[in-house]
């Protein structure tokens, strides 16, 4: 089967091809002996997670305080918060 390659170096793969592979989204590309070599790769989005976790040596503590402040409800919505700031900075420019 021929595939053409691209101006943009984009490759159609035949379909008969996909189809035997399954649903595969990405592939590990390599060259080997002057030949391009595709292996499907199924990625596991929660592994990466993990080992992102795992590299900035956050533990479960860290994750369970995070998730805790991230759903506490805030005092005041955002936009008062900065309302309240300027008023002030207002009050402030006009005593002076």
């Amino acid at each position: 089967m021929l595939a053409k390659l691209t101006s943009k170096n984009q490759l159609t793969l035949p379909k008969s091809v996909t189809a035997a592979l399954g649903p595969v989204e990405y592939f590990d590309v390599q060259a080997r002996e002057g030949q391009i070599v595709l292996t499907p790769v199924r990625i596991q989005r929660a592994d990466a997670v993990r080992a992102k976790l795992a590299e900035l040596n956050l533990a479960q503590p860290d994750i369970d305080a995070a998730v805790a402040w991230a759903r506490k409800p805030a005092s005041k919505p955002a936009g008062a918060a900065v309302a309240t700031v300027v008023a002030r900075r207002t009050r402030a420019r006009k005593a002076a």
